[in-house]
């Protein structure tokens, strides 16, 4: 039996594990073991390989950054910085129609510069807002569409797991790619402002205006968050500028969230101990999911799947732009059956060949790269919030109890829309994504 046909068989095993609800971590390991014994003819390689696997993906310097920047929103969760966030975006555009709503997004698009994953923000900032949404008289479809939709700016606004997750499987530079998301990631917000805004006009009902607040409320919610502002600027300014590495930017940031935290008395001795348990949970699904991950892609290796395929996409003829809107479409099919993390970690070393050996627009290999991997973040974000899975929209869901299911996920398909025009966006003008990463590195 072939290579090929081994690696599509690992893949039809690793689906059927999933089914049956193994998690995904263990799933891709198991997988990805049997396929290495498979091919290699004998469980004795299979053990050699296992001696060396953990420890070679686990003394990765580069991988500290991530329980770094989990705990700096741990912090931030714990030490109520996401109020403060939405009061003073609030104080801005709460009073006009769909103010707190289009609030909501913004505060998500500031809490997710500071934690870096999606189901943390929408489920931090969905405790903070839908009281006031409430209080307001927000339609529930709006309400949960707009948290749940609001909450995938949590990895697209830098620092974002799954992008430094992109840059250690493809040895490319997470300061550029914390860079060249910054454009993509207020194009969201901005999107998911407006689709609120056709909302409301459409349906004055649905998003009534909050009350005004004057300017001295305004510079006291400016005040209180500017240090959360600052931190994110000289994390991703410092990381970009080679004042820092990675590492140590993200330590820089985790150090000065929890020094906020605790000055403006929200952290006590009770979160402090909940933000290291909730970092270590966090870290070691992820460590483990890219264990298994390792074991699998080792295994596809071996039996040369990603570099028939791309061998194969780069010989057959095709347009690369149908290349590329064919991965896309795999993407939002997998958003259906697992998480983001997993996706990535899935996918890249099988798509990333085939999208480096084509050409879009003449593009370098290292332009080509960042591109890429804003747009599969851009696509993997799709997946929190689309049926049947959408881990954000379930989260919301889970705390406004009294919106049904089907109305959230009806809440979120305008903001799905506006998703859908933003890739359509990049994949026809990647300077969406290059223009800060050229201009900052020709300084």
């Amino acid at each position: 039996m072939s290579g090929m046909t081994i690696g599509f068989i690992m893949f039809a095993a690793l689906l059927a594990l999933m089914v049956i609800r193994i998690p995904i971590g263990i799933s891709m390991f198991v997988a990805g073991a049997g396929g290495y014994a498979w091919l290699t003819g004998s469980w004795t390689p299979l053990m050699a390989s296992l001696k060396n696997l953990a420890y070679a993906r686990l003394s990765n310097y580069d991988l500290v950054v991530i329980p770094l920047f989990l705990l700096m929103g741990q912090f931030a969760t714990h030490g109520g910085l996401s109020r403060s966030l939405f009061r003073f975006v609030s104080a801005f555009i709460g009073h006009r129609r769909g103010g707190v709503a289009m609030a909501a997004v913004g505060a998500c698009a500031g809490f997710g510069a500071i934690c870096g994953s999606s189901l943390a923000t929408a489920a931090t900032m969905g405790q903070v807002v839908l009281p006031e949404l409430r209080r307001y008289g927000y339609a529930g479809s709006l309400a949960t569409g707009t948290l749940a939709a609001g909450g995938t700016l949590g990895i697209m606004i830098p620092p974002s797991v799954p992008l430094i997750i992109y840059a250690i499987l493809t040895q490319e530079s997470i300061g550029k790619l914390f860079m060249a998301a910054v454009i993509p990631g207020l194009l969201a917000m901005i999107g998911y402002m407006i689709v609120i805004q056709i909302i409301v006009r459409r349906h004055p009902e649905m998003g009534p205006a909050g009350a005004r607040v004057g300017w001295p409320e305004r510079l006291r919610a400016l005040v209180q968050v500017g240090p959360v502002l600052a931190v994110f600027v000289i994390v991703i300014v410092g990381i970009y500028a080679g004042w820092a590495t990675p590492t140590e930017a993200a330590a820089i940031g985790a150090a000065a969230c929890g020094v906020i935290a605790v000055a403006s008395g929200g952290l006590r001795w009770r979160g402090l101990l909940e933000s290291a348990l909730g970092t270590a949970q966090a870290t070691a699904m992820i460590y483990l999911v890219l264990l298994g991950a390792d074991m699998l892609n080792v295994a596809l290796a071996l039996s040369q799947l990603p570099a028939e395929l791309a061998s194969w996409v780069q010989g057959s003829g095709l347009s690369p732009f149908l290349v590329i809107v064919a991965i896309l479409l795999v993407y939002i099919f997998l958003g259906c059956v697992m998480d983001s993390l997993a996706m990535i970690l899935l996918t890249i070393p099988i798509f990333y060949p085939m999208v480096m050996g084509l050409d879009f627009y003449g593009m370098g290999h290292d332009d080509k790269s960042i591109w890429f991997g804003i747009l599969a973040l851009m696509v993997v974000e799709i997946g929190l919030v689309h049926p049947p899975v959408g881990m954000n929209v379930y989260i919301i869901n889970r705390l406004a109890k009294d919106v049904p299911l089907t109305d959230t996920f009806k809440g979120v398909l305008p903001f799905l829309a506006s998703d859908f025009i933003r890739i359509a966006a990049l994949v026809l003008f990647p300077s969406l994504a290059l223009v800060l990463v050229r201009t900052f590195g020709a300084l």
